[in-house]
């Protein structure tokens, strides 16, 4: 019934807007000069994002500054090219202009549901910021390195080099979580598990080192690092939480404390535990038991 009753409405709104706007014949001049516009800026909106990708690469630190600007500029571009065509089209008055906006949202609130409600999502994106291109981030259960966020999906880089295109509209009914919050360093948690017979002090003291040493870690006030213990039936656990310089050598940083870690662990007699139990926090992985 509210179906029907907002079809209605809109056909009748659109028959009166219609009726007043003067609406150009549309001809093959025109048809090719929208195609222009349109073709523009696509090719300009690739041209910003192509140069400040780039540009970003360059000046190391500060690229998610310049990467977060690129979804902002997009929709400027396109936004525009929209206000060209509807004034080749249409040429409204401003009264006109206003009224035909709000028949446009109808329409496409009401045949366009999930198409508006990513862009919607889209849109809150890049106002809101709850991750930003460069992030890594974990949206449901895909987690990854965010390569590009358009009007209508986002794209995400797996750690299995996977892009996998995301709707906007799932920001509304999933979580998202952002490793970085648009910072170039990221928190790293390092889980070794060793029998309950070793030295759990002597661990906590080689990690550390492990750790403190990296050449990809970064340690500040801003960025601090810890060294945790806790014991289970079957194992304990050393757990290091520390900054990565650039959040791109994740795995890396990880691979060479954990490498380096269980190196100095063999050669102090620390063993590695028999059995591990999954935990909800290794997040299907497998325990980083041995180097």
């Amino acid at each position: 019934m509210a179906d029907t009753l907002l079809s209605n409405v809109t056909a009748n709104v659109a028959a009166d807007v219609t009726m007043q706007l003067p609406i150009k014949t549309i001809d093959v001049n025109l048809i090719l000069y929208i195609i222009f516009i349109i073709v523009i800026a696509y090719v300009l909106s690739y041209l910003l994002s192509f140069i400040l990708v780039h540009v970003s690469e360059r000046i190391g630190w500060y690229r998610t500054s310049v990467t977060m600007t690129i979804p902002l500029l997009k929709l400027l571009v396109y936004l525009v090219a929209l206000y060209y065509i509807i004034l080749a089209v249409i040429e409204p008055s401003l009264t006109q202009m206003i009224a035909f906006s709000g028949l446009f949202g109808a329409a496409i609130g009401f045949g366009l549901k999930d198409l508006f409600s990513d862009i919607v999502g889209g849109i809150v994106i890049i106002f809101e910021k709850p991750y930003q291109i460069g992030d890594k981030v974990t949206i449901g259960d895909k987690y990854g390195e965010v390569k590009d966020i358009g009007i209508r999906s986002t794209r995400i880089q797996t750690p299995a080099d996977e892009l996998v295109s995301m709707p906007n509209t799932m920001i509304f009914s999933q979580s998202v979580t952002s490793g970085n919050a648009g910072d170039l360093a990221m928190m790293i948690v390092i889980d070794l598990y060793i029998h309950p017979d070793s030295d759990a002090d002597k661990a906590m003291k080689i990690l550390k080192e492990a750790l403190v040493t990296s050449k990809y870690v970064i340690i500040s006030k801003k960025y601090p690092y810890t060294v945790l213990f806790e014991d289970f039936p079957f194992y304990k656990r050393v757990r290091a939480k520390g900054y990565v310089n650039d959040l791109r050598l994740e795995f890396e940083f990880k691979s060479e404390v954990t490498r380096r870690a269980w190196a100095e662990f063999k050669s102090a007699g620390i063993r590695p535990p028999s059995f591990v139990p999954p935990s909800p926090d290794m997040k299907g992985q497998s325990p980083e038991t041995k180097p």
